[in-house]
């Protein structure tokens, strides 16, 4: 995955990367019954889908922990 693709996805909401983590699964499982098959010609798109896969993963929780510390000092906020 290239700079400018892992920016774009920096750029996407989290449903679009729910969506997009989603679809890319479908297209892995795809690709895996291809190649028990012996039909899949190049194996390491399998390798290169679940980098992107693990990518949106870190995007997803890195919005989580953005969330959950904005949060938190929403609550140090009030508390003073």
């Amino acid at each position: 995955m290239k700079l400018k693709d892992k920016k774009d996805l920096r750029a996407k909401t989290k449903k679009d990367l729910v969506d997009l983590l989603r679809e890319k699964g479908e297209r892995l499982s795809s690709l895996r019954i291809e190649h028990s098959q012996n039909k899949l010609k190049n194996t390491r798109q399998i390798f290169n889908l679940r980098k992107e896969m693990a990518a949106i993963l870190t995007f997803l929780k890195e919005m989580e922990f953005a969330q959950e510390l904005e949060a938190k000092q929403k609550e140090k906020e009030e508390t003073k």
